[in-house]
């Protein structure tokens, strides 16, 4: 374990679970002077809301995202979770309060079981199999000569698309954080495993605050609020009815079908969920 860092609030120390209160105020930041990623943005996400964070490459959503995990660290304004500044916990507990399940998989050379476990590492058996339940995954693992002591290959070479999906989802569920940060997947599978897929990531959610970088409709129509990013700024924000009827930038998208609203035919693509808990977003990800 690491060492608490002093002054800061620590996983050990802190009185009860966080709730997943999210707010953002003002908050500005640049990459490089003068070339704003981010500019005055401001929105609140009460426990247990879904968020989903909408626009064309470039607008700020995975900068949005980077900010909360401290990936970076904002230049104005504040976030704050449970109405606490973000820099007031240290490191290892605001992670710790944060799942993030995003389009490129982390899988390494190992077992089923061991890649699982980066989730909870005490997890026992029973533990391992309802998150593997709840993800959709029993299936295919228990096909598996092995089954949970299966040797994936690096990054998961030995498993499809939707598979490893789902082991990613399996190990945020285990992990069982307040927070929830996904990238949705744009890497097209068959329409069964999507159904699965949505199953695991609808199980992933629940109660769960989820801050959503969302590609498919059918998200998005779902989420509590929908805020539209350009050029790093909100310029809409509402739930799906109220923003086809603005006839905005968000209609705009869905007229020109920019978002999806079902899967297309799969095809061979680099695949897609996780992160290692050392990257960063943007390192698969537009800012």
């Amino acid at each position: 374990d690491e060492p608490p860092e002093p002054g800061l609030l620590d996983v050990k120390t802190m009185s009860a679970r966080i709730a997943g209160d999210i707010r953002y105020e003002d908050v500005s930041f640049s990459y490089a002077e003068g070339l704003p990623a981010l500019r005055h943005v401001s929105f609140h996400a009460p426990p247990g809301a879904t968020i989903a964070l909408v626009g064309s490459t470039g607008a700020g959503k995975s900068t949005l995202v980077n900010l909360l995990v401290r990936f970076y660290e904002f230049g104005a304004g504040q976030i704050y979770i449970d109405g606490r500044p973000i820099r007031e916990y240290g490191l290892h507990a605001l992670r710790e309060a944060i799942g993030v399940v995003t389009q490129e998989s982390f899988l390494f050379n190992g077992s089923i079981r061991e890649n699982l476990l980066i989730g909870k590492p005490t997890a026992t058996d029973a533990e391992l199999w309802r998150a593997v339940d709840a993800s959709n995954a029993r299936q295919f693992i228990e096909r598996l000569p092995r089954s949970l002591e299966s040797v994936v290959g690096e990054r998961g070479v030995k498993l499809s698309v939707g598979e490893k999906q789902r082991l990613s989802i399996a190990r945020a569920l285990l992990k069982d954080p307040p927070i929830l940060i996904l990238d949705e997947a744009t890497a097209s599978v068959d329409t069964a495993t999507e159904r699965l897929i949505q199953e695991a990531l609808e199980h992933l959610m629940a109660n769960r605050t989820s801050v959503v970088i969302a590609h498919r409709l059918s998200t998005i129509v779902h989420a509590d609020q929908i805020l539209v990013l350009d050029h790093g700024r909100i310029i809409e924000r509402g739930r799906h009815e109220e923003l086809v009827t603005l006839g905005g930038k968000y209609a705009c998208l869905c007229e020109q079908s920019l978002l999806e609203t079902s899967p297309q035919p799969p095809f061979e693509t680099t695949t897609q969920t996780e992160i290692a808990p050392t990257a960063t977003l943007d390192e698969q990800l537009p800012v």
